[in-house]
């Protein structure tokens, strides 16, 4: 009877070990629980990634992280409000940083990300990017882009067919204003906000409207709104 007891007591052990391995109380040095800490870490690192902002051009991928100066956000913020308010009722629709646009889908996997952006033929919109011609772009000015937003990027847009192009300095509050002429761009428009009444060159109630938008329009205090 004594021998039974010890057995049965012996297996009662086991399975309380085993029980507790399976409920994490018991560990080792090879237990899952030490993976817990890397695991987080690698999904913290890919949510990082995913959030990155990069763009891809002629096959080189340029990082746009950090974010720029929060101005740029407040001009960006400023244009885009004011041109989706006016496109409603369109079959036009505004995006503001958040649409890559493909501008060789057929060719490559080139994109770059406008900072505003019209496009009017929806059938090329897909998931988060666009494959069609968009008609008006603006690319606002930061230390990091600046160069390529002035050269390589402008190049681009008039290559792809782009009818009108901002390139807008937040630091200088000015804006250069292209037009695509014979398939190239001629600057039109070159503003530098001047919000002082008591100035010669006062201009902040100067009107810009958009070439293939009439009925789109903003001033220059209006276009840098709360950027000082």
């Amino acid at each position: 009877k004594l021998s039974a007891e010890k057995n049965e007591a012996g297996r009662s052990n086991v399975e309380k070990s085993n029980t507790e391995k399976k409920r994490g109380r018991y560990h080792n040095d090879y237990s899952p629980r030490y993976q817990a800490p890397y695991d987080i870490y690698e999904k913290a690192k890919l949510h990082m990634k995913k959030r990155r902002k990069e763009e891809k051009i002629n096959g080189v991928i340029y990082d746009m992280s950090p974010s720029p100066n929060y101005q740029h956000g407040i001009v960006d913020g400023n244009i885009y409000s004011i041109i989706k308010s006016g496109l409603k009722g369109t079959l036009c629709l505004a995006f503001m940083e958040n649409l890559d646009y493909k501008y060789h889908a057929q060719e490559n996997n080139d994109y770059v990300i406008p900072d505003v952006m019209i496009i009017c033929d929806r059938k090329h919109l897909k998931g988060g990017s666009y494959t069609g011609t968009p008609r008006f772009i603006v690319e606002t000015l930061s230390p990091a882009t600046a160069l390529r937003d002035k050269t390589v990027k402008k190049e681009l847009y008039q290559n792809a067919g782009v009818e009108e192009y901002w390139i807008i300095s937040p630091r200088e509050r000015a804006v250069e204003i292209y037009y695509l002429e014979n398939g190239k761009y001629d600057l039109k428009y070159s503003y530098i906000l001047q919000d002082d009444s008591e100035e010669e060159h006062y201009n902040a109630d100067t009107v810009v409207t958009l070439k293939d938008f009439p009925k789109i329009s903003m001033t220059l205090a209006e276009m840098f709104e709360n950027v000082e």
